[in-house]
């Protein structure tokens, strides 16, 4: 899919706000605020003192625990401002490179057997669920689905790509063209674009 800052701003933006007013993020905060799945957090900071500071790391489902070169970890975190990567603006960049060194000082905390620069992180576009949160994976895990193009967008690009954005602290990915896949199966792909593919079809002379 070719997503146009128009077409997120007047069908995929008012999806996001759909799913997040359905309560399809409650299971998220619920992590997030220590009532639901305590045990399989391996590192938070202490919820509710700082929400622009506080985050948690957990594991992914898909990693064993103990493979260390397979590692897959997910750092959520704690403010709710950020949906995806389309609210982040140049002026989020030095939040941005803060909560990257929390995120490897804690991985490398936890697992002591890991180098910072054996790791990489990455976010989804489109993400799974409308919450802001980065994957935290070994170089060496093999790219899987999780890390395919299309879908896993590099932090440090993100990064990058804020820096250099023309426009003054407000200007940010919203206003980018983003190419990703979806399957059919998607409920992204059901309820916005395969309308808006018929509807085209159907004003085609």
């Amino acid at each position: 899919m070719t997503e146009t800052p128009a077409l997120y701003a007047s069908h995929v933006r008012p999806y996001m706000a759909a799913q997040r007013a359905a309560g399809r993020l409650n299971w998220v905060f619920n992590i997030i605020e220590g009532l639901k799945e305590a045990s399989d957090v391996i590192y938070r900071t202490p919820y509710g003192q700082d929400p622009e500071e506080g985050f948690l790391l957990l594991p992914d489902l898909n990693w064993d625990r103990t493979t260390l070169d397979a590692l897959h970890l997910l750092g959520l975190v704690e403010r709710r401002d950020l949906w995806s990567l389309r609210d982040l603006k140049k002026k989020h960049v030095p939040w941005l490179r803060h909560m990257r060194d929390k995120f490897l000082d804690a991985t490398t905390r936890v697992y002591p057997g890991i180098e910072r620069d054996q790791l990489k992180l990455y976010v989804h576009y489109q993400p799974t669920y409308y919450h802001l949160h980065i994957h935290i994976v070994h170089v060496a895990l093999e790219a899987g689905a999780t890390q395919a193009t299309g879908k896993a967008v590099g932090l440090e690009g993100i990064i990058s790509q804020l820096e250099t954005m023309a426009g003054d602290d407000e200007a940010g990915m919203e206003g980018a063209t983003l190419c990703y896949t979806l399957g059919e199966a998607s409920d992204l792909w059901v309820d916005v674009f395969e309308p808006l593919k018929r509807s085209a079809a159907c004003q085609s002379p």
